[in-house]
Order: structure tokens, then sequence, then C-alpha cells
């Protein structure tokens, strides 16, 4: 494949689809910290971005490499991301639950959970390693880059759409975002499984 105009549509359209998860989990995370600064809301998007980007490249090297073992891997790729969302969406919940009971004021999202949550929702990338298999390094570096801007963008427009949204429902938002973490869990484990 050459540098045509298919290969940036086919990089575009693949960013759109892996970054619904993260989109979703924006979204949550928007919801749960309804007063948060536009860096973090960069960071957050940038965290997911570069998950984004690294998953695929990381496919690509395993096709050239390591092909027989990520096969093997790759069954388990929906239970990983079903107890990693539904852990955080869980923690989300009781804390939305118990800060709802006190009326305190939450706290934001931190860096370990949106690590978790950048792997969790970025982990069904690394098959798209195989569908870049036959691109050299550098165009799966192109393609990879291209899918973390695209995710950047529609991550962005999901924290300001939760925050928006966030701030309307005020102390159930944190339930919410626990409650989409878990559905979007388990809707990756229910359509890799099924």
């Amino acid at each position: 494949m050459d540098y045509s105009f298919l290969f940036f549509l086919n990089s575009v359209l693949l960013g759109v689809g892996l970054a619904m998860d993260a989109f979703s989990v924006s979204l949550a995370n928007g919801l749960h910290e309804p007063k948060m600064r536009m860096n973090k809301m960069c960071g957050i998007a940038g965290i997911f971005a570069g998950f984004q980007a690294l998953m695929p490249m990381a496919g690509w090297i395993c096709v050239h490499t390591i092909l027989e073992y990520f096969e093997a891997f790759r069954k388990f790729i929906p239970w990983i991301a079903l107890i990693l969302l539904c852990y955080i969406g869980g923690e989300m919940l009781i804390g939305g639950i118990r800060h709802h009971d006190s009326e305190e004021e939450s706290v934001g999202v931190g860096l370990r959970v949106l690590l978790i949550q950048g792997i969790a929702t970025s982990i069904d990338a690394l098959s798209v390693g195989f569908t870049i298999a036959d691109y050299d390094w550098l165009m799966a570096l192109i393609c990879s880059l291209i899918i973390a801007a695209v995710t950047f963008v529609i991550c962005m427009a999901g924290l300001v759409l939760g925050k928006k949204f966030g701030t309307k429902l005020s102390g159930k938002a944190e339930i919410l975002g626990g409650v989409i973490l878990i559905a979007i869990g388990v809707e990756i484990f229910l359509s890799n499984i099924l």
C-alpha cells in the first residue's frame, strides 16, 4: 500500500472506531469531574491517544515477531477489558453513592485510574496490528499517529460533553460515570466473545 487518500481515510476510520470506547470513558470522566481544567482535559485525551497509538504498533510488532504468542494472548483481551473497566466503574459507583449520601465534593480522576482506563479502552487496538501487518514500519507508525490524533479530538469532545452534563447532574454524575464504565466493559466483553 502507498500513501494514498485511501490509506489516510482507512487510518482515520480506524481511529474513529477505536476511539469510541475512549470517548465513552472520557464522557464518564467529564461527568465525574465537571470542574476539570483544560490542561487536565488535554492530559486525559493525551493518555488515551497515546495508548491508542501504542497498541496498534505493539500489535504490528507482534505480527512481525511473535505472532504465535500473541494469538494465545488474544482470547484474554475481552476479559482484561471487562475486569479493568468494571473495577474502575465499581469504584466510581461506590464513591458516587458514598459522596451522594454525605454531600461531599468528589475527588477528580487520578493518574492511576487514567492509566488503567487507557489500557482497558485500547487493549483491543492490539488486533489492529493484524490489519496493518502489510504496512512497512513507517506506514504503521503514521497510521498509529493518525489514530492517536483522531482519539485525542474525540476524547476532548467526550470530556467537554461530560463536563457540561456533569455540572447539570451534580451529585449523580459520578454514579452515572461508574455505570457507563461498567457498561463499556460488558460491551467490549460481549462483542469480542460473541
